[in-house]
């Protein structure tokens, strides 16, 4: 980046182009740079500068067009039943019975953010949210909240995305997704966003039930977020909701990225598959019966790896994990698929 800016590599140099792309962007440098370089801004700056135009990758600009419309994200949304309707569920329809009853109702309205991935891929992370919570509201009409676009060259429109959700969700924003989490609470404000663990912690949530395969308590597993953890140092509320369910055993390197890093496992899929490969020669020798994610490009990533390996371990977002242990007998069906999430 200092090479570019003084001028010492030109702006079409093939090591620029090579190396802001082979980047994570995971932020774990800057948890122990003794300077506090911000490094994931910069990166977005860089990006700005590498990735503008016809310079970009393509499937970026493609899933970028795709989700700055938001009607294709509610047809995906529509289409896939992801959770909708506030408080008291839809018209007609009574409420989700919680879990448990949280232990202080919210002070404001909560509004749950529907990720685009989550829409499309994962709507059942939604509704598990309304099953744990049914005092948070869905509003309709939500569109992307600019991640996606702040990580790949075009950062002024990732911002005003950001602040344009922020008016459509009143109060306190609440996310299944990491990144997500980071983007919105460095536009909108850290008082104003809470991610699923933390809220539920803050709340004094207390799960219901355990999480069992073939009569006995699961073991499970948690691969953190790296924006959650790194730039929002959101650590300890997954683990300890995991804990109340399941029998939790630290994933070695769970700190470490999986290698989904937003767009980076379409972008670069060998570089991706390579970071992923170590994390999952370590749940194979952990031997758990789950993966819990706080992130949807992580469930998918660590999905997938764990389909390859043909692992008897199931990837599965926090959300749905929690709402299983509330349910009768937490797991009815035997032991978990291989990858499935």
């Amino acid at each position: 980046m200092r090479a570019l800016e003084t001028g010492q590599l030109p702006p079409d140099d093939p090591t620029l182009a090579e190396e802001s792309s082979f980047c994570l962007g995971c932020r774990a440098c800057e948890t122990v740079c003794p300077a506090g370089v911000e490094y994931g801004s910069l990166l977005e700056q860089w990006r700005d500068h590498q990735w503008s135009g016809r310079n970009r990758p393509w499937i970026a600009r493609i899933l970028m067009l795709i989700v700055s419309r938001p009607a294709l994200l509610r047809l995906q949304g529509l289409v896939r039943r992801h959770a909708r309707g506030g408080p008291g569920g839809r018209p007609g329809r009574p409420a989700a019975e919680p879990a448990t009853e949280p232990a202080t109702a919210p002070e404001q309205p909560v509004s749950l953010m529907l990720g685009c991935v989550e829409r499309g891929l994962y709507p059942k992370v939604s509704r598990a949210v309304r099953e744990l919570c049914p005092e948070v509201s869905v509003p309709s009409g939500q569109g992307c909240c600019g991640a996606l676009h702040a990580h790949n060259g075009d950062s002024v429109t990732g911002a005003a995305m950001a602040r344009a959700l922020g008016e459509k969700l009143p109060g306190t924003v609440l996310t299944t997704a990491g990144g997500c989490a980071a983007h919105l609470a460095h536009h909108l404000g850290r008082d104003r966003v809470r991610e699923l663990s933390e809220y539920l912690g803050e709340a004094g949530y207390a799960p219901a039930g355990q999480v069992t395969v073939d009569g006995r308590r699961a073991r499970a597993t948690l691969q953190d977020s790296c924006h959650l953890r790194n730039g929002l140092g959101v650590t300890r509320p997954p683990r300890e909701l995991i804990t109340a369910v399941a029998d939790y055993v630290e994933l070695p390197g769970a700190d470490r990225c999986c290698g989904a890093a937003g767009t980076y496992a379409m972008l670069r899929p060998e570089d991706s598959r390579a970071v992923l490969d170590p994390k999952l020669d370590d749940i194979g020798r952990l031997d758990v019966d789950y993966v819990v994610t706080v992130n949807p490009g992580c469930l998918r990533q660590v999905q997938q790896g764990l389909r390859r390996r043909r692992s008897r371990a199931r990837a599965i977002h926090l959300a749905e994990f929690l709402a299983l242990a509330g349910r009768p007998g937490g797991l009815s069906d035997g032991r978990p698929g291989p990858g499935e999430g």
